[in-house]
């Protein structure tokens, strides 16, 4: 014991000064009786999340589960409503005016549940369904710290400074409707000093880095036909797998030479009524990422050229009808950094130190590209517990570890607000 102990001090003496300030705060009554609550109330904290990935919110349908999340926050004291953009945004009662940290939560998915009863929990556990780890976690997590803030005593003054938004239009075509809305038309913009954006269970990674990317709808038309008796019409279907061809030959030249990393996806194609039908259209959907979001509009030209060299090669080949082309740009996600010294990245990393989270900074695309990309500190983490499938008809969840994300979520805010408070008193000694 005694050398466990001499451990113990030898480690917090090396500490760095963000960590023993992190710890000294975690050790304040308040904030270790909250963050014993998240292990005591876990299986409320599993109802809620059940309950909200039963409710479907495919991405321009978030109604319902907006309107389920506003009254369960009402219900647990928070001042809650709907902007503009259906974001579902809750003050607690007393923060009039005041600046405030925004932790945020998207509230769409990729794939939703037909009915209810496609969320499902195994017998070890497990949940299973459209939506139970990407943002089902995040959500159950919002809700879970705006009670433990509601009820705890001492919690008064954090609560205060919190705004809990569950927002719309995180994925797919989406583009950031919610987030946009909130940073740049809300009512809120001027108030939110940073962003914590919960997205997912993962704790080994802190997204302080927006990847940005690119969404391109490409589409081709023609008369179509049948295909024996009009044999000659140019194919719209054949155009688009020519333009997909000569895309992927010119992004495989540019991976070796270039300077940061990208990605590009086809990952929809429609076209065509029947096999013996010559189609009238043809649509494919192109999502384009990059480190380095100057390297996207280097993309973007390469997708012109090969649509240009589709056109011209069916056409050519064509005996009777011609078939034209259109490239529509479906959604833009804008990049940006937080910098390396930021006293956000500083706080959060001091949290993962005090709790012994051992958490990567990444670049990914998230709600936080919006608030980066205006010059705003924001971070994207995960909530705890694992997951995996997101995205897929195999997605799933498990509870297990979800305290510790919770308990990182508090005392980032924690922190946050206890730096907000101090740097009020600075520029007004009266506050």
């Amino acid at each position: 014991m005694a050398t466990q102990t001499k451990s113990l001090l030898s480690l917090a003496r090396r500490a760095s000064p963000d960590a023993r300030r992190i710890s000294e705060l975690a050790e304040q009554a308040p904030l270790l009786q909250a963050q014993r609550w998240f292990a005591r109330e876990r299986h409320w904290i599993n109802e809620q999340h059940l309950a909200i990935c039963r409710i479907a919110a495919p991405t321009f349908f978030e109604e319902r589960r907006a309107s389920w999340f506003t009254e369960r926050l009402r219900s647990l004291g928070w001042e809650a409503t709907l902007d503009r953009a259906g974001n579902v945004l809750a003050t607690f009662p007393g923060s009039a005016g005041r600046p405030l940290l925004a932790v945020t939560a998207h509230l769409d998915t990729v794939l939703s549940p037909n009915r209810p009863e496609d969320i499902t929990v195994s017998p070890d556990g497990r949940f299973h369904g459209p939506g139970v780890s990407d943002n089902g976690s995040g959500l159950a997590s919002l809700l879970a710290l705006a009670r433990v803030l509601a009820e705890t005593p001492g919690l008064e003054e954090l609560a205060c400074s919190v705004l809990i938004v569950a927002n719309v239009g995180e994925e797919g075509e989406g583009n950031l409707s919610g987030m946009r809305y909130l940073c740049r038309q809300g009512a809120w913009a001027e108030r939110i000093r940073a962003f914590i954006v919960l997205d997912g269970p993962s704790l080994d990674h802190i997204t302080a880095q927006a990847l940005s990317s690119r969404r391109f709808e490409v589409s081709f038309h023609g008369s179509g036909g049948h295909s024996w008796n009009d044999q000659g019409n140019a194919n719209p279907v054949h155009a688009a797998g020519h333009a997909i061809s000569a895309f992927a030959q010119g992004a495989e030249l540019r991976i070796e030479g270039a300077a940061a990393r990208f990605a590009y996806n086809f990952g929809i194609i429609e076209g065509g009524a029947s096999i013996n039908s010559i189609p009238a259209k043809a649509l494919t959907k192109l999502d384009l990422r990059s480190e380095d979001p100057e390297f996207l509009q280097e993309l973007a030209a390469l997708l012109t050229i090969s649509v240009e060299k589709a056109l011209e090669f069916e056409n050519h080949r064509a005996r009777a009808s011609r078939i034209t082309g259109k490239i529509k740009e479906l959604g833009w996600r804008p990049g940006g950094k937080l910098a390396a010294g930021s006293p956000l990245l500083r706080t959060i990393q001091a949290v993962d130190a005090h709790l012994q989270i051992r958490a990567r900074v990444n670049c990914a695309s998230t709600d936080a590209n919006l608030p980066l990309s205006l010059g705003l500190p924001a971070v994207s983490i995960g909530t705890g517990g694992q997951g995996a499938g997101a995205h897929t008809e195999q997605e799933w969840f498990h509870p297990d570890g979800r305290e510790l994300g919770l308990r990182r979520a508090l005392l980032l805010l924690a922190a946050l607000a206890t730096d907000l408070g101090r740097d009020l008193a600075a520029e007004d000694p009266d506050v």
